[in-house]
């Protein structure tokens, strides 16, 4: 098997357990572990695994001038974007999640124009405008009358909030990520993550009742911990050495449809008439935005 299936093997995988996760996660929260407990599960647990791994990559230091770019890019991508998004799941639906999340590319576009400079075409303009008007209808017309999801709206604003944060880490991270090995980075960024975390998500970790918690839940933890958050970032390191980011970015696209196929099979969420026009919109907002324009020949 050549490695370019290799990597689209690994873009697959990393799209799916990003899609299971919408459901899977939320089936435990809050009864078994509260959100903010389950995010200091995930960024322990992937600490200690990118500083084991990190023992066979090179061995790099990190400059001065870089350290404050490392706190600001673990502040955005492993403490309000996980923070914000797990407290949305607790709050919202699979299917919500599932769909507003995929504005981040759009996020990175906004972004890059205000931080870069980088021009914004019609089509882009235009898609940023679909994006967040699917993302207004899903907060605004989106409430449902259920007991698993008691505050919609805000918890559909809480994944608008972790794209934006994931959105903005991206851009902020690009330098880092062309100067320094993946592991190097990602150690780095989890330890710094979990010294933030800490005193917002420790007091919930204590709440957890391990001795009455059933054996389905400890696969649910390992699960995040393991799949969700350690293997997804080593799948898209893969890909990224055998495939063009627009070709791993296209796989975007896939997830909601893996996440809202899930949840609706496993009897977690349904399909809504304002769930569809919204995802319509949102999907397409990021294809014209992140759509690649080919310049005259």
């Amino acid at each position: 098997m050549s490695k370019r299936t290799l990597a689209f093997m690994a873009a697959i995988g990393a799209t799916l357990i990003y899609a299971l996760n919408h459901t899977i996660a939320k089936g435990v929260m809050p009864t078994y572990v509260k959100p903010f407990g389950f995010i200091f599960l995930r960024v322990v647990g992937a600490t200690l695994l990118f500083w084991g791994i990190s023992f066979f990559g090179p061995k790099e230091r990190v400059e001065k001038k870089d350290w404050f770019r490392l706190l600001v890019c673990a502040l955005l991508g492993m403490s309000i974007n996980m923070l914000s998004f797990f407290k949305g799941l607790e709050l919202s639906t699979p299917i919500n999640s599932s769909v507003l999340i995929t504005i981040s590319p759009i996020i990175v576009v906004l972004l890059s124009f205000f931080l870069l400079k980088e021009r914004i075409t019609f089509n882009k303009g235009f898609g940023i405008f679909l994006g967040f008007v699917g993302a207004l209808v899903l907060i605004l017309f989106g409430a449902e009358i259920r007991q698993d999801a008691p505050n919609i709206p805000l918890g559909n604003t809480l994944f608008v909030v972790n794209s934006a944060a994931y959105g903005a880490y991206l851009i902020i991270a690009k330098k880092l990520v062309e100067k320094y090995h993946p592991f190097t980075l990602m150690k780095w960024l989890f330890l710094i993550g979990l010294v933030i975390n800490f005193p917002i998500t420790f007091s919930e970790f204590l709440e957890i009742e391990w001795a009455t918690m059933p054996l389905w839940v400890y696969g649910v933890i390992a699960f995040v911990v393991i799949g969700t958050t350690f293997l997804t970032y080593l799948f898209n390191i893969f890909a990224m050495t055998e495939l063009k980011a627009s070709t791993i970015g296209a796989f975007i696209y896939v997830q909601p449809v893996f996440g809202i196929l899930f949840a609706m099979a496993m009897g977690k969420d349904q399909l809504t008439l304002v769930k569809i026009l919204a995802g319509v919109l949102v999907l397409l907002g990021v294809y014209l935005a992140s759509k690649r324009v080919r310049p005259n020949s």
